[in-house]
């Protein structure tokens, strides 16, 4: 693991692609680049698995107080039963799919499925109509994960990574809104976002929370593609969980040019980063308080 100067964490064991976005960026960028505040937004993959010392590091070491978790109600109810067959514990009954998932202690839980009802609707209606009667049939035997892998093929795999973080801007307004009300929030900070990878959601929201900030392309690159290396100690664990949903190899992958064509997405077809935001409701106030929030 490399030293604090880049953002990453030695301190975490359990924890994987944790890094302080604020330091990885400074490191990356030279001259008159835009500086960032370092110790106040950071990113992750999930902390379910996260030791005793690792949660007294990220609560006590690093002051982390708010933490955005962006995964989805199946991805809350997978976890919470490997988390039940780890620990031989029962899962508590509630109706919130969360509710059996890990937590740290006296840190606030922001849960925001980013790819939420709008998104899901998106790819229910690329499905051809045999295969929406099948993902119909699973989902209400309670066969999630057989649901899922039939969009999984269907749909995710041919669109790629690029594909749906294009269908993250444009079906995902309420749920990004959602986040960057939390992000224009001073009190809230420090702050760690994370999903399950902490990769493609967890960087559309980073990405949009940089370029916010006039960040160059290459350093919010930097920062995404950094994930791939970050993630690879679980890379065959992680390709189990890929390959149940009807994924491939390359849903664990980093594209190069993501970051790049996600950006001149929003450039094309909404303006811009700060246009986007403002259609999807994040106020120029609260787009200035992150600005301030953010950069040094």
């Amino acid at each position: 693991m490399a030293s604090q100067e880049t953002g990453k964490a030695a301190a975490l064991t359990n924890v994987l692609n944790f890094r302080d976005v604020g330091s990885f960026v400074n490191n990356c960028n030279a001259g008159s680049a835009p500086k960032l505040k370092p110790q106040r937004l950071f990113r992750s993959a999930r902390p379910d698995e996260a030791s005793s010392a690792d949660k007294n590091f990220v609560a006590n070491v690093v002051g982390i107080k708010t933490i955005i978790d962006l995964r989805s109600d199946t991805e809350h109810i997978m976890a919470a039963k490997k988390h039940q067959q780890a620990d031989k514990v029962s899962t508590p009954t509630s109706r919130d799919p969360a509710a059996g998932v890990p937590k740290i202690p006296g840190l606030k839980y922001e849960e925001i499925n980013l790819n939420g009802k709008g998104f899901e609707r998106s790819l229910v209606w690329r499905l051809k109509y045999i295969s929406l009667a099948r993902l119909i049939y699973n989902m209400a035997l309670g066969y999630r994960t057989e649901g899922i892998a039939i969009l999984g093929r269907e749909v995710m795999q041919p669109r790629g990574l690029i594909g749906l973080g294009r269908d993250t801007l444009d079906y995902c307004g309420p749920e990004v809104k959602k986040v960057f009300d939390v992000l224009s929030d001073e009190t809230a900070y420090p702050v760690l976002v994370h999903c399950t990878q902490g990769k493609d959601r967890t960087g559309i929201t980073v990405m949009l929370a940089l370029m916010l900030c006039d960040v160059s392309i290459d350093a919010i690159s930097s920062d995404y593609v950094l994930s791939e290396s970050e993630l690879e100690p679980e890379k065959e664990e992680r390709m189990k969980e890929i390959r149940s949903i009807g994924l491939d190899e390359s849903f664990a992958r980093c594209p190069p040019d993501f970051c790049p064509q996600i950006k001149e997405y929003l450039g094309a077809k909404y303006g811009g980063v700060r246009e986007y935001m403002a259609g999807i409701g994040v106020s120029p106030e609260q787009q200035e308080q992150i600005r301030s929030i953010l950069l040094a």
